[in-house]
């Protein structure tokens, strides 16, 4: 599907399907290389993410140099700024991008530890709306009184220049457009979908395009460390958060603080690769759904006699019915819950199972009231659609960052018929609907300039890498897997479902990453939580 995303959540642990989530490895344009120089990686010939030389090129020095003009920006006790970055590193002539900064100073007491970057993932995801909602004011007390909590959004995100491709009803439209097609009129009009959401893309931004690479965002980090007076950067990143955390690990090794990288991202794979798993994955979620489902009065899928894979059945079978006949949904634009509706509304539950309550419910309603309201709620939160109809740029820059820092996981509609099989195989439920969206970026305007590669990030301090055994969006083998090439990993796991482990309910976990983030001691390699 090519899209995770992380739950955030408020104090009082109420559950926001909100932004975060995408993959993508890679090197940008003339901005870093690929190397095959560690020994046990050149035996194997694979490609690993090279460090960038230590000192700084005169050419940046401006940037590195700005003193930013902190202001009130209308969340109590946060402050803003705007800094500049080349929009092109390889040639900074060629013009600046503006970066959205925001912070909330350390609180005390204690001696300050410097900045903590946030991203909840995406990519996409706004970390500067995840900062002021959730991290600037829901992170332990303890972190939050020794560092200044920042957060900057991207390039080509929310406020950092935003990617604009389709506008509110042309979304709408798109969101409905049918990704499981049955045959070559809907095939047609589903490459006409992807084709009309990339021209939007190019027109509404030909040269940023080009430039928001995963490499490129982990190089604008390194002048919000240095504009910011650290020595080192000190980062939490969720979902994709941990690749754009691991990225800038790869390139300034020696300038890498303390990283949390939770639900993490395996940068060796292909698109291809990614999608498959990703599909496992969230079979793996369902099936922890369904039988948690089944011992409940309320289940639409079955009763206790009712095993997993006759629920997917059963589910599927109603995702068929919406394909045929849309549920009514007394949306005030008209809008009836599709298939591909249906499908995202029940997608955006699996990250968090906070959200298995209101899933059943949804679908109860959706399946035996003719009321498709639940999942089209489900599902807009999953889209950010607010209620006038106006969406975020989320899935605009998910697809700009995801189509560039990887090459595209299926050249043609051909492509995905063959590799149908294997992502049925993955999740009977699921995977149909999974290869036809990984088709998106067959028709991107900007040739992908990364590649799978892995990151090892030599010379760097502990990271922490966390993993959730049952996690749908990022599954647990990559955690393992990115743990396995950062030299100096600790791999933290926590037994359970649900995207992401920090701040979801776990004291084991939580005390672990405060402890490495206030006292700089990680877990023990290999610690697990449940």
């Amino acid at each position: 599907m090519h899209t995770w995303r992380t739950p955030r959540r408020t104090r009082t642990g109420a559950t926001l399907l909100a932004a975060a989530a995408l993959l993508v490895s890679g090197c940008s344009s003339g901005s870093t290389t690929t190397t095959t120089s560690s020994a046990s990686s050149a035996a194997k010939g694979e490609a690993v993410l090279a460090a960038l030389p230590r000192s700084t090129p005169g050419a940046l020095a401006p940037y590195y140099g700005q003193k930013p003009a902190w202001r009130d920006c209308g969340a109590p006790g946060f402050q803003c700024a705007t800094l500049k970055a080349p929009l092109d590193y390889a040639d900074p002539s060629a013009g600046d991008i503006r970066l959205a900064v925001s912070r909330k100073k350390a609180t005390g007491p204690g001696e300050r530890l410097g900045s903590l970057l946030v991203n909840p993932g995406g990519p996409g995801g706004s970390a500067i709306g995840y900062l002021q909602a959730y991290a600037g004011i829901g992170y332990p007390k303890e972190v939050r009184a020794r560092y200044d909590m920042v957060a900057v959004d991207p390039r080509g995100v929310a406020r950092s220049e935003p990617v604009e491709c389709l506008d509110g009803p042309g979304m709408d439209a798109h969101t409905r457009t049918d990704f499981t097609p049955d045959g070559e009129r809907e095939t047609d009009a589903l490459v006409g979908a992807y084709r009309k959401f990339a021209e939007g893309c190019a027109t509404d931004a030909p040269k940023l395009l080009r430039h928001v690479s995963t490499v490129e965002a982990a190089r604008d980090m390194d002048i919000v460390r240095e504009v910011l007076g650290d020595e080192k950067l000190n980062f939490v990143g969720a979902s994709y958060g941990t690749f754009l955390g691991a990225t800038y690990a790869g390139l300034f090794p020696g300038r890498t603080g303390r990283l949390v990288l939770d639900g993490a991202l395996d940068p060796s794979l292909s698109a291809r690769q990614l999608n498959i798993e990703q599909t496992a994955g969230f079979d793996t979620a369902f099936t922890a759904f369904a039988k948690d489902c089944v011992r409940r009065s309320d289940c639409p899928l079955g009763d206790r006699n009712t095993g997993p894979e006759e629920a997917g059945a059963r589910l599927k079978e109603f995702f068929g019915k919406t394909d045929a006949q849309p549920v009514p949904t007394g949306d005030a634009d008209g809008r009836e819950l599709t298939e591909s509706l249906a499908t995202i509304g029940v997608i955006a539950a699996m990250y968090d199972e906070g959200a298995w309550p209101l899933l059943r419910k949804a679908l109860t309603a959706a399946t035996k009231e003719n009321d498709g309201a639940g999942l089209l709620a489900l599902a807009d939160s999953y889209y950010e659609r607010d209620a006038d109809g106006e969406y975020a740029n989320l899935m605009f820059a998910n697809a700009a960052v995801n189509c560039l820092d990887l090459p595209a996981a299926f050249d043609s509609p051909e492509q995905v018929r063959e590799a149908l099989p294997d992502f049925e195989k993955a999740s009977p439920v699921f995977g149909e609907g999974f290869a036809w969206a990984a088709l998106n970026c067959a028709y991107w305007p900007v040739g992908a300039t990364g590649e799978p590669q892995r990151i090892e990030a030599e010379g760097a301090a502990p990271i922490v890498v966390v993993g959730t055994t049952r996690d749908p969006a990022t599954p647990y083998r990559w955690a393992e897997a990115l743990a396995g090439q950062l030299t100096s990993a600790r791999l933290l796991t926590y037994e359970g479902d649900g995207h992401t482990a920090y701040g979801r309910g776990s004291d084991c976990i939580d005390s672990a990453i405060n402890t490495y983030l206030v006292e700089g001691t990680p877990p023990a390699d290999g610690k697990r939580c449940s």
